[in-house]
């Protein structure tokens, strides 16, 4: 016999999370913010000097879009998933958000993505990327 407690409440999936640790010092400077889990543990924060901590235990679908996983894009695309969720759950404004796109390519550059393709990244972003950073209210799914 299968035994369950309670309903199962979960969200849509994501394809990596963190297992160490990362920071990244951001251009986001007078705005603290932060992320948690449903049970309260820390996942992401953002202190008041631009520094960007991502927790053990963040999960991030990678870089979005039509586009490849590779290693040059990762690191970008945490930061920039995680600023991203901040604004969506209300705790950094939006004004923060071109920033947040040039902190994807700054990161993506640095990792040796090549300029061009960074290029296009970050105009893509700045075209396309605009509702991902608007609040959302959190979307929960029960099974029975």
């Amino acid at each position: 016999m299968i035994t369950t407690s309670g309903k199962l409440v979960y969200g849509d999936g994501y394809k990596y999370v963190v297992r160490e640790p990362w920071s990244a010092q951001t251009p986001i400077v007078n705005a603290a913010a932060r992320i948690v889990d449903s049970e309260g543990h820390l996942l992401a924060q953002l202190d008041q000097s631009g520094l960007l901590t991502i927790h053990a235990g963040y999960a991030w679908d990678g870089p979005s879009g039509p586009t490849v996983d590779t290693p040059d894009s990762m690191r970008g695309s945490l930061a920039h998933d995680a600023l991203y969720q901040m604004m969506r759950s209300g705790h950094l404004g939006e004004e923060w958000r071109e920033l947040s796109d040039e902190l994807l390519r700054d990161l993506c550059l640095q990792d040796g993505m090549g300029e061009l393709r960074a290029a296009a990244w970050f105009a893509g972003v700045r075209a396309f990327a605009g509702f991902a950073a608007e609040r959302q209210p959190e979307t929960r799914k029960e099974a029975p």
